[in-house]
């Protein structure tokens, strides 16, 4: 059993990670759109198919994650095949498909993808 884990009445609970944490009230999220890629970033604001992101960064490629399922949830477990570059303080998208909330730890390790330069 380990820390986030409980049992009572020989019924094991486990915790449910938190959302990441959060910017000024904005969450950290991984927003998929339909033809500019995937951006991981704090969703200021959205609107329809529109999203604002702050502190952006576009998940050009990444290594060690099955999916953005597991990469909203876990990070990855190859960050330095990563490419990921630099971050850019505001992108307004369009077409946006999919979001997805990230945890704390999924969080922490994107960020913590060396920055992809060419």
């Amino acid at each position: 059993m380990n820390c986030k884990e409980i049992e009572i009445n020989g019924i094991k609970y486990v915790q449910k990670d938190e959302p990441a944490e959060t910017l000024n009230g904005m969450e950290y999220c991984i927003v998929r759109t339909y033809s500019a890629g995937v951006f991981a970033g704090f969703v200021e604001s959205r609107n329809g198919q529109e999203a604002v992101i702050r502190q952006a960064r576009r998940l050009w490629y990444w290594d060690g994650a099955a999916s953005l399922s597991q990469l909203a949830m876990e990070g990855v477990k190859k960050p330095q095949n990563c490419k990921f570059p630099i971050a850019v303080d505001k992108i307004e998208l369009t077409q946006v498909v999919e979001v997805l909330h990230c945890t704390d730890v999924a969080k922490k390790n994107i960020e913590g993808v060396p920055t992809w330069k060419q």
